[in-house]
């Protein structure tokens, strides 16, 4: 019978001792009681790089007794295996890293005292017997220990949490004045002109009337979520929590010789610092400074990024900002339906989000180390480390990670009013900015200096030749080598055996010259060996390289040695010296360079004005780019004021709000506003902006003159002169806004010239605001939300029913939208409750009304949805589930650096360059 070696599988460790980074692997040994006597060692036999554990070290692992682990340091290999006790398949099971891979394994049998002998198996039953099999084994080397399981952490307090919320429109209800607007727009179709007063009455509820009908007919269920003046938003609370500290990937090693003692500093910096010593990351950085460089946190990171996107509606919930996401329309008034949905999108964007600001803070610590003997920073963290040890010490600095954990859990829905304000932005003031320039100065302008070439470079490139054995047993690389009678060819002749034969010559590949130079022919490279037994040349002539050695066209270069003894090295290590001169098109394009610069010098004697003009400007723009801008909460108190503003004009329309006359006394609605504020959350108003390519403009769009300021009106340019057409001194004139001018260009077809409204930059302004291509009027001291608030086609006010108020809310808004739509039959939706069946739109949202009522107002809900804060992190089994309401539904982990580094100090083994086990 064949002997059968099987996988069984790899599975946690039971009792949690060795962490998540280990399994244990088992394996399964089938054949007949003559091939596995009882007595004899089983052992399977793996490669020394496996880590596999001494299964001594784990007592409280039941699969393990009886298990053996036999290593030695002269051998390749390493076996584990077990005493053959009883008939039947054999079992061996270790403990070894997580990772798989497939790996050459042997079976090996012997009995107490004598070596192991090999025997041939197979892995399947009729497969192929062989003495070696490839099967699935542990990966070599370390495993990657990434902390304690999640399980761990059951009970642990989140230290952050953040709000978010989805909106969903409902479809079905009709708003007065969004269908008004819609008539508006379609003037010439069947619902124009449509009246407020259309929108009550037995055919407004039924939507029997021809003008509703076909207002219904025109807008499928999507469109008429744009509509309905009520949708549902669905919170989420999004919870961080402290798990573990593990320590990451080296930064820097450390060797400290037997007895001795080294000082170690380490200089923790921010990524502002490190760029003002290295220039060339200040592209990268300007875009990580503007979002999230003061951050070493992701739930501060979250937190900032929410305040700045541009896509998110802003409600303070409870006295704290909660970005609301908006999700597409509900056909289904469900609670079950919005909440699953609402999750989805959540989870989308809460997991990108933590993923990008984890990013982000990885690149934003920079740890450099130096060793010095003393220190007069006291900003600086000293470390020593000494050896106390007879044996050379190895140190690796890591960096400490933590490991948090995220989690998204649904914590209740608000039901909204939903309303459309057109041209929010055009009540908002803009600041001016006030900035008084000198006379320009007439002194002359300095000649500008001639530029010379650059001096030739001397480049050294570190470069070996390798101890290549053709023919012969030298493999020490002990024997001195002369050429063969193919010089190519080293030759050693032995007193005894065959002639030893290795390679004697070597082409490399040298990496390009520096930018703008070419390798210099005339001086050839020098070669250094550092003091090793050989001889060689470089002659391109003897290596027929007609093209020289180094070769410019190929960067080639070519060694033949004529004498060698390697002294036992696999190779030889040199340096060549390489002579590099600047490029004859480098040399003109100087020469090109200082006549223009002559020219110029001339031309700007005669521009010196112009010149001040130029500078006056650029001072302007990097005093404009540089305003701080105000704080995200006070802009958007501003909107939402604005906004307001707007639905209290609706309210006046619909006789729910005194209306002020023209001449008339001043009215005090003392009564109007608290009822209001009775049924909604004013302060909790959010909105979201409707992009400007939206807004309804002229097509083709009025072409662009020298006059033109941009697609929406901007403050006026205090020039003298359009389009920079003559001087234009600037003393004591003021700027305001962000500076734009009309620039002619060469029309693409190339007949004519044609006017363009371009912004101005220069390399010390920030990144231009969003809109500045697109002609937007901008505010220099707000931000990417508040100038789409200015440029915005309309905004989606959506203003929060009070908890407990849903009932009413829903009998005041009939009186302020109308009823349109309200006795239409409601259509079943998928996982809708079974009392929405046969019943009208408006008898559906009533008992929605009712639902979120209970919910709202039942203070065990509320347990429900702080019940994180008492009881701690509850592990999601799978890390996902469908979202139910008031529950946990996704989770996750992310790691984070620290500003903290651990010296380790650790041993390698020479053979497999493989991280060995303390």
């Amino acid at each position: 019978m064949t002997l059968i070696l099987t996988f069984v599988g790899a599975t946690p460790v039971p009792g949690g001792s060795v962490g998540a980074a280990y399994n244990l692997w088992t394996y399964k040994i089938e054949g007949s009681s003559q091939e596995l006597p009882q007595g004899h060692r089983l052992a399977l036999a793996l490669t020394s790089d496996i880590n596999v554990l001494d299964p001594a070290a784990l007592p409280g692992v039941a699969s393990l007794e009886g298990m053996f682990l036999q290593k030695d340091s002269l051998e390749a290999r390493q076996y584990v295996g077990q005493v053959i006790s009883g008939s039947g398949p054999q079992t061996i099971a270790f403990v070894a890293p997580v990772r798989a891979s497939m790996g050459e394994v042997l079976l090996m049998k012997t009995t107490s005292g004598n070596p192991f002998v090999s025997m041939p198996f197979a892995v399947a039953s009729g497969g192929h017997t062989s003495h070696a099999q490839r099967i699935t084994v542990p990966a070599a080397g370390m495993p990657a220990y990434v902390g304690r399981p999640v399980a761990d952490f059951a009970g642990q307090l989140p230290y952050a949490s953040e709000l978010f919320g989805v909106y969903h429109p409902l479809s079905g209800w009709y708003s007065a004045y969004t269908a008004m607007a819609a008539s508006a727009a379609h003037p010439s179709s069947e619902f124009a002109n449509l009246t407020f007063d259309k929108f009550f009455g037995p055919e407004a509820r039924t939507m029997s009337d021809p003008a509703l009908a076909a207002l219904a007919q025109f807008y499928d269920t999507a469109e008429t979520g744009g509509l309905s003046p009520v949708g549902l938003v669905n919170l989420f609370r999004q919870y961080f929590f402290e798990f573990d500290t593990f320590l990451g990937p080296p930064v820097g090693h450390i060797w400290v010789s037997p007895g001795g003692t080294v000082e170690v500093v380490e200089s923790s910096t921010r990524r502002t610092l490190v760029e003002k010593a290295v220039e060339l990351s200040e592209e990268v950085s300007r875009k990580t400074e503007e979002s999230l460089t003061e951050q070493d946190d992701v739930a501060d990171a979250v937190k900032e990024e929410n305040s700045r996107d541009t896509k998110l509606g802003v409600s303070a919930t409870g006295g704290v900002n909660a970005p609301i996401y908006h999700a597409d329309v509900s056909a289904s008034f469900g609670m079950q339906n919005t909440v699953k949905r609402g999750s989805e999108v959540t989870h989308k964007h809460a997991r990108t989000q933590t993923t990008k600001a984890t990013s982000e803070i990885k690149r934003n610590f920079k740890t450099s180390f130096r060793t010095v003997t003393e220190t007069t920073d006291t900003s600086s963290r000293r470390y020593v480390l000494q050896n106390t040890t007879n044996t050379l010490v190895n140190y690796e600095l890591r960096r400490k990670l933590r490991k948090v954990g995220v989690q998204l859990q649904a914590v209740g829905t608000r039901l909204c009013w939903q309303v459309f304000v057109g041209d929010p932005g055009k009540e908002l003031g803009l600041g001016d900015m006030v900035h008084i320039v000198e006379a320009p100065d007439s002194t002359a302008v300095q000649k500008p200096e001639k530029k010379g070439y650059p001096d030739d470079q001397k480049v050294t490139h570190p470069l070996s030749v390798e101890f290549v054995l053709t023919n012969g047993a030298d493999t020490d690389a002990e024997n001195t080598y002369e050429p063969d009678t193919n010089p190519d060819v080293g030759i050693f002749k032995p007193d005894v055996g065959k002639n030893d034969l290795i390679k004697f010559r070597f082409p490399f590949t040298l990496p390009p010259p520096p930018e703008g130079f070419e390798i210099r022919q005339d001086i050839p490279p020098q070669v250094d060996f550092h003091g090793a037994q050989v001889q060689y040349t470089i002659d391109a002539a003897t290596l027929g390289m007609p093209g020289g050695n180094p070769d410019p066209g190929t960067n080639a270069f070519q060694l033949r040695l004529t004498y060698a003894n390697f002294q036992g090295n696999k190779s030889l290590p040199f340096d060549v010296t390489v002579h590099y001169t600047l490029r004859a098109d480098k040399k003109a394009a100087i020469d090109k360079a200082n006549q223009e610069a002559e020219a110029a010098y001339k031309k700007e004697v005669a521009r010196l004005q112009r010149e001040a003009y130029g500078k006056a400007v650029h001072e302007r723009l990097h005093l404009v780019s540089a305003m701080r801008s105000r704080p995200p909460e006070d802009l958007r108190s501003e909107e939402r004021r604005v906004v307001f503003r707007n639905l209290i004009r609706r309210l006046e329309q619909a006789g729910q709000y005194p209306k002020k006359e023209v001449g008339g006394p001043q009215l005090w609605p003392f009564p109007e506003a608290e009822g209001i504020q009775h049924l909604f959350d004013v302060d909790e108003m959010l909105y979201f902006v409707a992009s400007d390519f939206w807004r309804p403009g002229p097509v083709p769009p009025p072409t662009v003159t020298s006059s033109s300021t941009g697609r929406y009106p901007l403050p006026p340019e205090d020039e003298s002169s359009s389009a920079g057409s003559s001087t234009a001194p600037l003393q004591g004139q003021t700027v305001a806004g962000w500076y734009s001018r009309a620039e002619k260009y060469k029309a693409i077809d190339g007949a004519d010239t044609e006017w363009r409204v371009d912004y101005l930059i220069t390399e010390q302004t920030q990144p231009a605001p969003l809109g500045s291509s697109l002609g937007w009027l901008i505010q220099i001291d707000a931000d990417e939300r508040r100038n789409e608030f200015l440029n915005a086609a309309w905004v989606k006010a959506v203003l929060p029913v009070r908890p407990g108020q849903e009932q009413a809310a829903l009998r005041w808004l009939t009186s302020v939208e109308g009823e349109a739509g309200l006795d239409v039959a409601y259509v079943p939706q998928t996982d809708d409750p079974n009392s929405y069946q046969n019943k009208k739109n408006g008898e559906v949202l009533g008992l929605l009304a009712t639902q979120l009522r209970g919910d709202n107002t039942d203070y065990r809900v509320t347990q429900t949805s702080e019940k994180v804060f008492e009881t701690g992190f509850d592990p999601l089994a799978g890390g996902f589930r469908p979202a139910q309401p008031y529950q946990v539904f996704d989770q996750w982990i992310e790691v984070l650096p620290t500003d903290q580094v651990a010296a380790a100090a650790v041993t390698y083994d020479p053979k497999t360059g493989q991280q060995q086990l303390p």
